[in-house]
């Protein structure tokens, strides 16, 4: 059986969708219509923790085949967001996405590449790692899986988490829903994430503001 679509991610459009001048446009556009009235939990930075994906250079060089054109258009977004759980003394987890061939199963099975530990394109974005109040590597989609972050957040007694990063509609929308089935409150930036295009971007947020998050926006300042 041949899947729709040929090759694994070929044909994929990528497009910036964000950048500094088109970002207050380009978020009203994929919110609109959302819940205005999330369901869940009001936000308690008391309780939370920032986890921030994959900001790495695999993500964000123009030069790599999976840069995420709009990634970095986020970036002053997710500083100032993590620039408040700072100030309040809150946890700011960052993660890297790395892989070797003995734990990487479908992931290199479906993208035939691996991002592997202690290679340049592993590294975190240097304004990203230096938030970081915790840096923990995750081996899949879902942030929780084979990672320290379960023991982390337990330790931490975080309930509540604001999802940022890359991408949108893969490690973002897998690991809240993976958040949401473990009973943490989840919160998505739709402005502090970013994916390979709008509709990808879009659809993430339909789909988790539906079942699974409450679909923020920061209020950044831009020129």
């Amino acid at each position: 059986m041949t899947a729709p679509g040929g090759a694994r991610g070929a044909g994929t459009v990528k497009e910036a969708y964000f950048t500094p001048e088109t970002m207050d446009e380009a978020v009203a556009a994929l919110t609109a219509g959302l819940p205005d009235r999330p369901r869940g939990p009001a936000f308690d930075m008391s309780r939370a923790a920032l986890l921030i994906l994959d900001m790495q250079r695999y993500f964000l060089d123009p030069g790599s085949h999976a840069c995420v054109p709009s990634a970095p258009a986020i970036v002053p977004a997710i500083e100032r967001l993590a620039k408040g759980f700072l100030e309040a003394g809150r946890p700011i987890i960052a993660t890297r996405h790395v892989n070797t061939p003995e734990d990487a199963g479908m992931m290199g099975e479906w993208w035939g590449d691996l991002i592997l530990p202690g290679t340049p394109m592993a590294e975190l974005d240097p304004r990203i790692e230096a938030l970081a109040t915790e840096i923990i590597l995750k081996p899949r989609y879902d942030a929780f899986h084979g990672s320290a972050l379960p023991r982390v957040l337990r330790e931490l007694g975080v309930r509540q988490l604001a999802i940022a990063g890359v991408m949108t509609h893969l490690c973002v929308e897998t690991t809240a829903r993976a958040a949401f089935v473990r009973d943490f409150a989840v919160f998505v930036p739709a402005d502090a994430t970013a994916t390979y295009n709008r509709e990808f971007h879009r659809g993430t947020l339909m789909n988790l503001s539906h079942g699974f998050a409450s679909v923020a926006l920061l209020e950044t300042d831009r020129p």
